[in-house]
């Protein structure tokens, strides 16, 4: 039997057309919001609420001696810094036992035993917005450092009576190697897509590291009630639960940066992106749809362009095709990694973008198998 290959190189092309086109609905409607968004906005210091800094901590003793008092030094009217201490057995409690002296603001809670409903620092981090004196909370971790005195006083701009949410960049220090231009590149994609979404009017995830809400929004949905046994990806899950394009803001002045240490070995970073991905199955099934649809046809566009080449295809179709979504996606990444301050890596993207199949096939077990129920 005569194989046709006119005919499978025509169903190759109008299939890389669809897969195209779909690319490009994102990078030219939801991933192009960088592009039109402005991170400069007025302050407003006389309306500036007070707010509650909250920072879950195990064991986290070098990194609350290096980070702690940077945060408790913030240029802001009036805040509390809350620490909630969850089974610390490495000189913790004597650390800010002392550095309360210094810091009247510094608030400490003490988690002595592990919770039997609560995985992971949930219970951390229930205990510590219980014991929150304002509405506005503000949140972080102990491996992180503000980029400016003026972290609080920028992301309050943003607590308007409309809004309950807002989204924070935390990008990772800048470092020599391949694995520390990979990390970084990871970071910058994974907020690439949650800021657009969220500029998008389609919230479905945050970081921890830097992010905000309102106290009486946490326990007017249950916190953590209904994923009581998922240990990673509490952030992820709560605004998965909670967010909407209407009470969500998004924050990327680079005054609001929190920066934090890659790890340091493939394995280190492997494991720490399974355990945060295998939350993605309990996300929203129209989040889930949007990720999974881009990601998908993101890898089948590249297969299409190989399958063409290789059954002879006119090149030169094959490259404007690649060239177009090329142009589109050039705009965008520029754009976005000039204002979140990664421009550095613009020119590795079209290898990353290319990597990002082997990231996803890699990770796909970590979103299909059960999470882990051990933190730290």
């Amino acid at each position: 039997m005569q194989i046709n290959w006119n005919l499978i190189q025509s169903i190759l092309w109008y299939a890389l057309i669809g897969v195209g086109g779909v690319q490009l609905f994102y990078y030219l409607v939801l991933f192009s919001r960088f592009v039109f968004f402005s991170s400069k906005r007025k302050e407003s210091p006389n309306s500036a609420p007070p707010v509650s800094v909250i920072i879950c901590a195990k064991n986290e003793l070098d990194n609350l001696q290096k980070n702690l008092s940077i945060v408790l030094e913030q240029q802001y009217p009036t805040f509390e810094v809350i620490v909630a201490n969850d089974n610390s057995e490495d000189g913790t409690d004597d650390f800010l036992a002392n550095l309360k002296m210094q810091y009247p603001h510094l608030k400490v809670v003490h988690i002595r035993q592990e919770s039997r409903t609560f995985k992971g620092k949930r219970l951390a981090l229930s205990l510590a917005l219980k014991a929150a004196s304002y509405e506005w909370c503000v949140f972080t971790d102990a491996d992180c450092a503000p980029t400016s005195p003026s972290w609080l006083f920028t992301m309050q701009r943003n607590f308007h009576s409309n809004k309950g949410l807002v989204l924070g960049y935390a990008p990772h220090y800048k470092g020599g190697g391949f694995l520390n231009k990979c990390i970084r590149f990871e970071t910058f994609w994974t907020a690439f897509q949650y800021l657009n979404f969220a500029m998008s009017g389609v919230p479905y995830m945050g970081v921890g590291r830097n992010m905000a809400y309102r106290k009486q929004l946490f326990f007017d949905n249950k916190g953590y009630i209904q994923q009581p046994n998922v240990i990673s990806g509490d952030d992820d899950l709560f605004v998965n639960k909670i967010a909407k394009g209407s009470i969500t803001s998004v924050e990327i002045d680079s005054k609001t940066f929190m920066y934090s240490n890659p790890k340091r070995t493939w394995n280190d970073w492997m494991w720490q992106k399974r355990r945060h991905l295998s939350t993605g199955k309990l996300y929203r099934g129209i989040h889930k749809f949007l990720l999974g649809a881009q990601s998908l046809t993101h890898t089948l566009f590249y297969v299409l362009l190989i399958a063409l080449l290789v059954t002879g295809f006119h090149w030169q179709w094959v490259l404007i095709a690649y060239g177009v979504r090329f142009v589109v996606q050039l705009i965008d990444f520029s754009v976005a990694m000039y204002k979140l301050k990664e421009l550095d890596l613009l020119w590795l993207f079209p290898l990353f973008d290319l990597l990002l199949i082997v990231y996803n096939i890699v990770m796909l077990p970590a979103v299909i198998k059960k999470p882990s129920n051990k933190w730290k």
